[in-house]
């Protein structure tokens, strides 16, 4: 990490530092002078450029999500079919979930944190909102589900994204790889 910290900007660094700090431990457990150190600059250089804790976090929250949505609609994009890029959608959750638990780990920390903070509740709404974009686009309005009539593309979108990061969280505290394959369990809506 630390010849990826050398390449950025200040700011960048602190947002690097801040969150690789609050994957390891959490949010509740982070103290801004952990980030600083972390970053390697001092204290007041986290005020100067975020303002406070809040606004350090809130700019960790938006490179995550624009990381994230990035990354996801590149693998959807990769596939032609609707059912191809439904199984990319999730060979992508499988990969994060074995590869980067971290991420998902950040992720949640700030899904509970926005149950109680206006500030986060917006940004982590419009992640899930975009995700459901997302999964009507690319994969349910191309793609015929007539097991599903009378649900709308919205629902069903919704429902897959509960789905996935429900089995993410079961498979991050149990600790348990097989859990990951119950991701696949959610092809059966494109057979």
């Amino acid at each position: 990490m630390a010849s990826e910290m050398n390449k950025q900007s200040q700011p960048e660094r602190i947002l690097l530092a801040a969150s690789e700090c609050i994957s390891n431990r959490g949010y509740a457990n982070v103290s801004m002078r952990d980030i600083a150190n972390e970053a390697g600059v001092v204290l007041s250089q986290l005020n100067y450029y975020f303002n406070n804790k809040e606004g350090l976090f809130k700019e960790v929250v938006r490179m995550m999500i624009d990381k994230y949505l990035r990354e996801i609609e590149e693998a959807l994009k990769a596939e032609e079919s609707p059912k191809e890029r439904a199984k990319s959608l999730i060979k992508y959750f499988r990969k994060m979930l074995q590869y980067n638990p971290k991420f998902f780990k950040l992720l949640y920390d700030f899904s509970g944190l926005a149950l109680w903070s206006p500030t986060f509740s917006h940004l982590l709404s419009d992640l899930y909102k975009d995700l459901s974009d997302m999964i009507e686009k690319y994969i349910l309005n191309n793609s015929k589900l007539e097991k599903l009539k009378g649900y709308s593309s919205k629902s069903l979108s919704r429902l897959i994204i509960g789905s996935m990061f429900g089995t993410g969280i079961q498979a991050l505290l149990d600790n348990d790889d097989e859990l990951t394959e119950a991701l696949d369990a959610m092809q059966i809506l494109f057979e």
